[in-house]
């Protein structure tokens, strides 16, 4: 009952809110999550990352922003904290600039990412983010009013993060049309001049525009989506690799093997096997 309660919730809603301690473990498995932005904000915890050169982590106050789509999950609730997602459509489509900003800090088409903040600056983000809880809890909750908070919220996050609130050009808007048609099409369009025609420049010219704001071409960033689609099913699906090979429309299974291994340096077998020894032996990290 409590499952079809959550499903049903996040098939109908733009965004979710909950407390760690008692966030349902069937959203964590619900197949819905996939489309959210997620801000799982620890206060006063321990990391859930592995961080390298610490035998005992601090605790502290950390930020981790999960993209749709991505191959990490939170595997297990309970920690003090804060569970903030929510869709694309809540961004603010006429914001190209903002919302560039927010793909970016998010990663996108990649892994998750994560800051650590002060105190001091925690506490600020919880004064905007207690308004947007308290607006969210009304049963008829004003989404204009969600919309501005969250912007307000990722706009605090992003000034932390240090990404410079950019100036909207005509490359910006570009760039944000490109991301668009790639989530779109990548499983059926792995061509960079299918984009260019789309957007209406030349192929070379929109691997200069993406290089110079992205540090990548057109290529590689289709070749990033396919991956991370690749490892998602891998890890969260019950198919089979012969059946997530073809899913992601490679004619031939040793052709995707071949291309998992380039782009991974390993084999979809190996990081399978990897991958499921580590959600076995660590249920409370990311994966």
């Amino acid at each position: 009952m409590i499952e079809e309660k959550v499903t049903e919730e996040l098939n109908k809603s733009l965004i979710y809110i909950r407390n760690l301690a008692s966030c349902p473990p069937s959203y964590l498995n619900d197949p819905g999550r996939k489309e959210f932005f997620e801000v799982v904000w620890l206060k006063n915890e321990y990391p859930l990352h592995a961080i390298k050169d610490e035998d005992v982590p601090e605790r502290g106050h950390w930020i981790y922003l999960l993209p749709p789509y991505r191959v990490h999950q939170l595997n297990k609730a309970g920690k003090k904290g804060v569970l903030l997602s929510f869709k694309r459509d809540l961004l603010d489509e006429e914001a190209k600039e903002f919302s560039l900003d927010v793909f970016k800090i998010f990663n996108f088409h990649g892994e998750y990412t994560f800051l650590k903040v002060s105190k001091e600056l925690s506490d600020q983000l919880c004064k905007v983010y207690d308004l947007m809880e308290e607006e969210y809890q009304k049963g008829d909750y004003s989404l204009l009013i969600i919309q501005s908070l969250l912007k307000a919220f990722l706009l605090n996050i992003i000034r932390i993060k240090e990404h410079a609130f950019t100036t909207q050009d005509v490359n910006q808007k570009r760039v944000y049309e490109f991301m668009l048609l790639l989530e779109e099409n990548y499983l059926h369009s792995r061509n960079i001049d299918f984009y260019a025609d789309k957007i209406g420049v030349s192929s070379k010219r929109l691997n200069q525009i993406l290089k110079e704001k992205l540090q990548k071409t057109g290529l590689q960033l289709i070749h990033d989506r396919i991956i991370l689609e690749a490892k998602r099913q891998i890890i969260h699906s019950a198919h089979t690799l012969k059946e997530i090979a073809y899913l992601l429309e490679f004619k031939e299974y040793p052709y995707f093997s071949r291309f998992f291994k380039h782009h991974t340096s390993q084999t979809p077998e190996h990081f399978k096997k990897q991958a499921h020894n580590h959600i076995a032996s660590k249920a409370n990290t990311l994966i």
